[in-house]
C-alpha cells in the first residue's frame, strides 16, 4: 500500500487530500478437506461432539492454514456436519485461538448449531478458562469490562477502544506463585482475545502471550490459556451438561516451574 507515493506505515494518518493506492488481491474459495487427524474427543452423539483441542492447532482453515485444522480433523472423522457457518467452517459454533488448549463443542446439524449458537448469545452456554498471568494479582476476584475493538495502531490485533463492543470477563484467583498467578476465567460475553486482551489491559497478560504482553525470558512458547469447564443444555433433550478437561501437561509444568 502507498500513500502520495511512498511506502505506507501503519502508523500513518491519512487526511483528506491524501492518495491511497493498493491492490485488490485476487478472490478465492477456501475449502476444506478430510484428514485423518486424531482428535480427543470428550463427548459425542448425533447432534454434537466435544474436543479437547491441543495447542496449535487452528480450528478452520484460513490464509496460511489449510490444512491440519480442527475441521480437516472432524471432516476425517465421516458423518454430517452442520454448514450454518458456511462450507469451510462445517460443525463450528465458537472458536479458540491456535494456542489456546481445551474444550470446544462442534455441531453435528444445522438444528444443533442454531440452538447451541442462541445459548452463546444468551450466555446459557458457559465457558470458563484456566489462565497464568504475568505478576501477582491483588485482588482475590473481579470482573474486568471493557469495549473491545481492533487496535487503531495495529489492526491485525484487539484492544479496549472507545466504540468497541461490550465486553466482561470475570476472574478468581486460584493460586499465587512465584511472579506469576493461576486464574479461572469466566466469560460473559465471547469477543475476539477477550481474555487476552481484558487481563493485558489489567496489568497482567498472561504468560506466553507475546501479541499482547512481549516476550520475556523463562517464557512458555504459547499462551498459557486452557479452555477447561464447559456447560450447555443439549439441544435436542434439553438436558444440562458440563464437560471438564484437565490442562495439558506444558500447562502444569510451567505452573510448577513458578509455583
Amino acid at each position: 500500500m502507498f500513500v502520495n507515493g511512498r511506502t505506507a506505515d501503519p502508523a500513518d494518518r491519512v487526511v483528506a487530500g491524501d492518495v491511497v493506492e493498493f491492490e485488490i488481491p485476487e478472490a478465492y474459495a477456501i475449502e476444506a478437506s478430510a484428514e485423518p487427524i486424531s482428535l480427543d474427543v470428550v463427548y459425542e452423539d448425533e447432534d454434537l461432539a466435544v474436543i479437547d483441542k491441543p495447542a496449535g492447532m487452528v480450528v478452520h482453515p484460513a490464509p496460511g492454514h489449510y490444512t491440519g485444522t480442527l475441521v480437516n480433523a472432524l471432516l476425517g472423522r465421516g458423518g454430517t456436519w452442520s454448514v450454518v457457518g458456511g462450507s469451510a467452517r462445517p460443525g463450528i459454533v465458537h472458536r479458540l485461538d491456535k494456542g489456546t488448549s481445551g474444550l470446544i463443542v462442534v455441531a453435528r446439524n444445522d438444528a444443533s448449531h442454531r440452538a447451541l449458537s442462541s445459548q452463546l448469545k444468551d450466555r446459557t452456554l458457559s465457558r470458563t478458562y484456566m489462565a497464568i498471568v504475568r505478576g501477582l494479582v491483588k485482588e482475590d476476584a473481579g470482573e474486568l469490562e471493557g469495549p473491545i475493538g481492533r487496535d487503531p495502531r495495529e489492526r491485525k490485533r484487539m484492544a479496549v477502544v472507545s466504540g468497541g463492543r461490550f465486553a466482561r470477563t470475570r476472574y478468581e484467583v486460584v493460586e499465587r506463585g512465584r511472579g506469576h498467578t493461576l486464574l479461572r476465567c469466566d466469560l460473559d460475553t465471547g469477543r475476539t482475545h477477550q481474555i487476552r486482551v481484558h487481563l493485558a489491559a489489567l496489568g497482567h497478560p498472561i504468560a506466553g502471550d507475546v501479541e499482547y504482553g512481549g516476550r520475556k525470558a523463562g517464557d512458555p512458547d504459547r499462551p498459557m490459556l486452557h479452555a477447561w469447564r464447559l456447560r450447555l443444555r443439549h439441544p435436542r433433550t434439553q438436558t444440562d451438561m458440563t464437560f471438564e478437561a484437565r490442562p495439558p501437561a506444558d500447562f502444569d509444568a510451567f505452573w510448577a516451574s513458578v509455583r
